[in-house]
């Protein structure tokens, strides 16, 4: 294993001091609960939002705190679920009189961590409410999830909440704006290979060089199934052919595309799949009105995309449009 870093044990706090660090005017910093969070959070005039996750899907969460995003990140170790006790203290050290919205993808362990912090938080008199995300079409029930897994798509969510809690929306329409946008949300991604967390030393699973993972988790969780390399046209048809029919997406729909990177595939690459993708879709009458392309929710330094589709409206697309301001600039 060859990377940055110093003691493994370390490498989530270095990392986050180093966001701090790179972004004083806007972040802050706080080592006993992983948490970085805006410098004007909490605000009365606006919902708080929190999101956690497991650390090592940089940019995801840590590096989207900012305006028009998330007002707080509070993760857990690579590929680790925030302790509870985390989600707690930043939300009540964050809580705000309009209230707190906490997005989690939906694995079992945040689950856990989010529904034991908003209940303790309520027992302290928190207005607190949970949104689940759960975009990726992979799987849709399995001995190894609690149901279909929270993956890029969750940036969209993000964006559209973050916009709208701008604007003074209350957390009742938070909600409903979260459930609208996952509602018509899908993603799923491919993997050329594994990836390496800094505390293990070694790849997370093994493929042949031949081989790819067709549906892989963010964890490296297994997939629909792993198959033989192939062509990047290849490759689009596999995921548009589980992403579209899901919905279903349909001709006539105006749809945001996102073209996500893993951590270790090349952003020319990532154009080639972008282009790709929006060749086939506009063959089956659909229109991409936004586009994505870079890494948005990665794994460490997995090379490998995901392919995330979101059906427009008005609504949507508004939100989605508005200004942001974060440590690492993607919308």
């Amino acid at each position: 294993m060859k990377k940055f870093i110093n003691d493994p044990q370390q490498f989530v706090p270095e990392m986050l001091k180093g966001i701090a660090l790179a972004n004083p005017a806007t972040l802050v910093y706080v080592p006993k609960y992983n948490l970085i969070h805006r410098i004007d959070s909490p605000r009365d005039d606006k919902v708080t939002i929190i999101q956690g996750s497991g650390s090592g899907h940089e940019p995801a969460h840590v590096m989207t705190v900012g305006k028009g995003m998330l007002d707080a990140a509070c993760p857990g170790d690579i590929f680790a679920a925030p302790p509870m006790d985390y989600v707690y203290e930043t939300t009540k050290l964050l809580a705000s009189p309009k209230g707190v919205l906490l997005l989690v993808n939906n694995y079992t362990g945040d689950r856990m961590a989010f529904d034991m912090a908003q209940e303790m938080s309520e027992a302290d008199g928190v207005k607190v409410k949970t949104l689940f995300i759960n975009d990726d079409v992979s799987v849709e029930d399995s001995t190894y999830t609690v149901g279909r897994r929270g993956v890029a798509g969750n940036f969209f969510v993000m964006k559209a909440v973050g916009a709208a809690a701008e604007t003074g929306a209350d957390l009742d329409e938070l909600v409903r704006i979260g459930e609208k946008v996952n509602s018509v949300t899908r993603t799923m991604g491919i993997a050329l290979t594994a990836c390496t967390p800094p505390s293990k030393g070694s790849p997370l699973f093994e493929l042949a060089d031949d081989e790819i993972e067709i549906g892989v988790g963010i964890h490296g969780e297994p997939g629909r199934r792993r198959a033989k390399w192939m062509p990047a046209n290849e490759i689009i048809d596999e995921l548009l052919g589980a992403v579209v029919p899901d919905l279903p997406f349909a001709s006539g729909d105006r749809v945001a595309l996102m073209i996500n990177g893993l951590g270790g595939t090349p952003t020319s690459e990532l154009y080639i799949l972008y282009g790709i993708a929006h060749e086939k879709l506009a063959a089956q009458g659909i229109t991409v009105g936004r586009s994505y392309v870079g890494e948005y929710c990665t794994s460490l330094d997995m090379a490998g995309a995901s392919l995330t589709l979101v059906r427009l409206d008005d609504e949507i697309e508004r939100l989605l449009e508005a200004p942001a301001e974060v440590a690492v600039r993607i919308f």
